[in-house]
């Protein structure tokens, strides 16, 4: 009894002390314990990348047009022949998701059916059917296509969308369904037009379905979820949020996007009040936030964010907001405001007054502000306040266009750029094919020119503290 009550009460003791905090945000699988490790290995890659580009400028060589600078394209793009090794893009992920593999090691499983017609019982040759399985698989895709969803899309753990060589859209109903999964990446997907579904069974794995309950309308939902990648997506024109993460999901990146058309467009957190979204760490890195956007370039509560080198273009409300004390690190990145004089602020604490929110962690560093764009800062300016919120080393913004010039999906329709081919790694015959029965987003803008499409793992939240004393 004497025993029982010593844990109990050290734990209330640890509470109260100044790094009680902190300890109580160890908390979630999957959540970096040495983040200033993730900060190191990563600023190493980046100062390499940058550097190479630098050199390659000077003299006469293939892929001096092909560097960039940018850590995550530099990895794999300047191969050739990188399509007849498709799984080496797990390696290149950085920041907080850099765990991700997706199906890497898995085989290769090709989409050959576009249709969505039963969510219970799909079809072989469709994408529902692949992203049921139990195993790893590393998901590609035969011709261009668009997916319309009948409801929402369910994963299993341990899945790579890999849509490089083919214009893959998905739009429909629920959308992407990441919950209660880990090792996730999704790589050059069009994701648009979501809207909710449900009220009805859908599939999650080979041996069970069950009753879903009307979704959000999300592009893509992180719920519960860890080592997360999402990678150089075009995501617009969705119901609720293009990308949600909350209920203590963590290990995320969101990286090379291009985000337009949308109202609330990230959120991270469920609520202020869960706590265990304390231990949430994100990374949003090279992303372009363009065209008719409005708010939430995220929205945060409570977690540590990492906002570096991306860039952000004429928001109508605010650019970054949040609330429930998050920690936020704003790095190299280049804000343009709106011409609207009352909205130049980058941030906005969200229903919160200032004697509270000025104690929170948020800051600016090495930022570029155009159009009158200015950054509230906040919080005691202490470096070691935003270590856990480094993932990556920040760049000056002055490469922000270096940086984020390939953001989005990657090349344009009808490209044939490593088309799927027997030489990928499967035998069999070449199964590509061009799907030009529809218009392609417009890369600079992401605007949808023809939108012809209708429009618990149960998280043992450590209880932390499971500390055994010798009597």
């Amino acid at each position: 009894m004497f025993h029982s009550t010593c844990i109990v009460l050290t734990c209330l003791a640890i509470s109260f002390l100044p790094f009680g905090s902190a300890f109580h945000n160890l908390t979630l699988p999957g959540q970096h314990p040495n983040p200033e490790a993730v900060v190191e290995d990563i600023h190493r890659k980046v100062n390499v990348s940058i550097s190479r580009r630098q050199m390659l400028s000077y003299e006469s060589n293939d892929q001096s047009s092909c560097i960039t600078g940018n850590p995550i394209d530099d990895c794999w793009r300047c191969d050739t022949n990188w399509q007849l090794d498709r799984q080496r893009l797990a390696d290149c992920a950085i920041g907080f998701g850099q765990y991700a593999l997706g199906g890497k090691g898995g085989r290769y499983y090709v989409v050959t059916d576009s249709s969505d017609h039963d969510p219970v019982n799909p079809a072989p040759g469709t994408l529902r059917y692949a992203v049921i399985q139990t195993e790893p698989l590393w998901i590609v895709f035969a011709a261009n296509m668009v997916i319309s969803l009948s409801e929402e899309l369910i994963f299993n753990s341990y899945k790579t969308l890999d849509g490089r060589g083919a214009n893959v859209h998905i739009t429909g109903g629920g959308c992407i369904t990441l919950q209660y999964i880990t090792n996730i990446i999704i790589h050059n997907i069009h994701v648009h037009h979501c809207y909710q579904a449900g009220e009805t069974n859908i599939r999650s794995s080979p041996t069970h379905y069950g009753w879903r309950t009307l979704s959000d309308g999300d592009g893509i939902s992180i719920f519960g979820a860890r080592d997360i990648w999402i990678d150089h997506c075009s995501l617009s024109h969705c119901k609720d949020g293009l990308i949600d993460a909350v209920m203590g999901s963590t290990g995320i990146t969101i990286s090379n996007n291009h985000f337009s058309h949308h109202n609330e467009v990230m959120l991270l957190g469920h609520s202020d009040d869960y706590l265990p979204d304390s231990g949430m760490q994100v990374t949003i890195a090279f992303n372009h936030f363009g065209q008719k956007l409005i708010q939430r370039m995220p929205r945060c509560r409570r977690g540590y964010i990492h906002v570096v080198n991306n860039d952000f273009t004429r928001w109508e409300m605010y650019a970054i907001g949040g609330s429930g004390n998050p920690t936020i690190n704003s790095q190299g990145n280049r804000y343009t405001a709106p011409s609207d004089r009352n909205a130049k602020e980058v941030t906005k604490r969200v229903e919160t007054a200032e004697d509270a929110w000025k104690g929170w962690n948020w800051r600016s560093d090495g930022d570029i502000m155009v159009n009158g764009a200015y950054f509230v800062t906040s919080g005691e300016g202490v470096e070691v306040k935003y270590e856990k919120a480094y993932s990556v080393e920040p760049k000056s913004a002055a490469y922000i266009d270096q940086l984020t010039m390939n953001a989005g999906v990657w090349g344009s329709r009808g490209s044939r750029m490593g088309r799927w081919t027997a030489g990928n790694g499967t035998g069999g015959s070449d199964l590509g094919g061009d799907s030009d029965d529809y218009d392609d987003y417009d890369d600079d803008s992401g605007s949808c020119k023809t939108p012809s499409f209708p429009t618990l793992l149960s998280f043992l939240l450590a209880l932390s503290t499971l500390l055994f004393f010798e009597s």
